[in-house]
């Protein structure tokens, strides 16, 4: 089930792209844009990487940090990061567990066929400096998602 505003941001701790271990409470006091997406190195997935990429000191600058997920491993982030020059962490949700925790693992008919062929939904959640959801992106547009992510901020 996708939290909704006003719940708990469910906890993780995964992977990220230079190795280290992220988790939420490290952003204990700050927002954070976490964003699921369904590939590295796809068009609509890197037009929506960049757009984060060239607002995030804007976003920064309102007080939130940006962490990309997917079902890829750390090597495809870490090229993915490299090609765009990436400035914010990739997450590498190999086991699906923060996907299903976020509930964006596949619902729907074309939910379903990313969950068979190991994407996830594409879903961005705005979290409080609380831990609490205090907004859901159900369908970001790729190319303007970092203006789309500043109107929540």
């Amino acid at each position: 089930m996708r939290p909704k505003p006003g719940d708990p941001a469910p906890d993780f701790s995964c992977a990220a792209t230079d190795g280290s271990t992220i988790r939420l409470a490290d952003f204990r006091g700050r927002k954070l844009v976490l964003y699921f997406y369904p590939m590295d190195d796809t068009p609509g997935c890197t037009a929506q990487a960049c757009s984060l990429r060239d607002a995030n000191r804007d976003i920064a600058a309102r007080g939130a940090a940006i962490l990309g997920v997917s079902a890829q491993g750390e090597e495809s982030h870490r090229k993915f990061t490299s090609k765009y020059k990436l400035n914010f962490p990739l997450l590498a949700d190999t086991d699906r567990a923060m996907a299903k925790a976020y509930g964006v693992a596949g619902s729907g008919l074309f939910g379903v066929a990313r969950a068979l062929a190991g994407m996830h939904e594409r879903v961005t959640f705005i979290i409080d400096g609380k831990g609490k959801i205090a907004h859901v992106l159900d369908d970001p547009d790729c190319r303007h998602h970092g203006e789309e992510v500043l109107k929540y901020l």
